[in-house]
């Protein structure tokens, strides 16, 4: 259980991108007092203010130097991303502390809808970790908390779970096109979408298929079908179809213990 304190009354959003304008749009509908600014906020904006930086994860470490430089100090300053460390927040001089705040959620445009996604929540103290939690909540976001060393590690799964299932599908999709199928995404949506709900529900008890049952002949089709019209595509095949071998097998979970 993570502690919560409640939400700060006014926030200070420095980035305006996807992350800072649909944050923006959830906290003022929370009735907190959003003041959005650009990557060179001035004392006014700054001074004994909550500051969250909705920034690229290259421009954090600058963002926060750009906020040291300035003669005042934030009560608490924060940053969105999912993989940079709090260390790169130090500089900036927070009094109050430093803490991180990642939606874990895909955000395609400015006014995404925030309520019941999860959010990985961390702090330099106490009072950083429950205004990291609280801020969620008002957001309408699930807070948990994640480890500082474990941060990679977290980003990578949240990667694999939303990027790479976008790139896999992508790639079924273009052979089903390459087969003759016309508007293949609508006619894998629905298997798609039943695959991830039983996944959700059954976890690697929702594998079926030919690697599920042992059908090799099959696979060894696939292979072909594969290297004659998108070669491009076979390596990915054959790392998959590893990974889903050792997943039916049991290798993975006997790996994991």
């Amino acid at each position: 259980m993570i502690e919560t304190t409640g939400a700060p009354d006014a926030l200070t959003i420095v980035g305006s991108g996807r992350a800072g304008s649909s944050i923006a749009s959830a906290a003022r509908r929370a009735g907190i007092d959003v003041h959005m600014t650009g990557r060179s906020p001035g004392p006014a904006a700054i001074s004994g203010a909550c500051v969250l930086l909705c920034v690229p994860d290259v421009a954090i470490p600058d963002a926060a130097a750009e906020i040291g430089r300035i003669d005042a100090s934030p009560g608490l300053i924060g940053h969105t991303s999912g993989v940079t460390t709090l260390e790169s927040l130090l500089i900036a001089g927070a009094d109050d502390g430093c803490f991180s705040l990642h939606p874990l959620q895909t955000l395609p445009d400015g006014d995404s809808d925030l309520t019941g996604a999860p959010a990985a929540v961390s702090g330099t103290n106490a009072r950083a970790r429950a205004t990291a939690a609280s801020l969620a909540e008002a957001l309408g976001m699930l807070p948990f908390a994640i480890e500082e060393a474990n941060r990679a590690l977290y980003h990578a799964a949240a990667s694999m779970a939303s990027n790479f299932l976008v790139t896999l599908e992508q790639g079924a999709s273009d052979l089903l096109e390459a087969s003759g199928v016309e508007d293949p995404r609508a006619v894998l949506a629905p298997l798609v979408r039943r695959t991830l709900e039983n996944w959700i529900t059954q976890g690697p008890g929702a594998l079926t298929g030919p690697i599920a049952r042992g059908d090799e002949v099959t696979v060894e089709r696939h292979r072909e079908a594969i290297s004659q019209t998108r070669p491009d595509l076979a390596s990915l095949y054959e790392v998959l179809a590893a990974a889903t071998r050792s997943m039916a097998t049991g290798e993975v979970r006997e790996a994991a213990r």
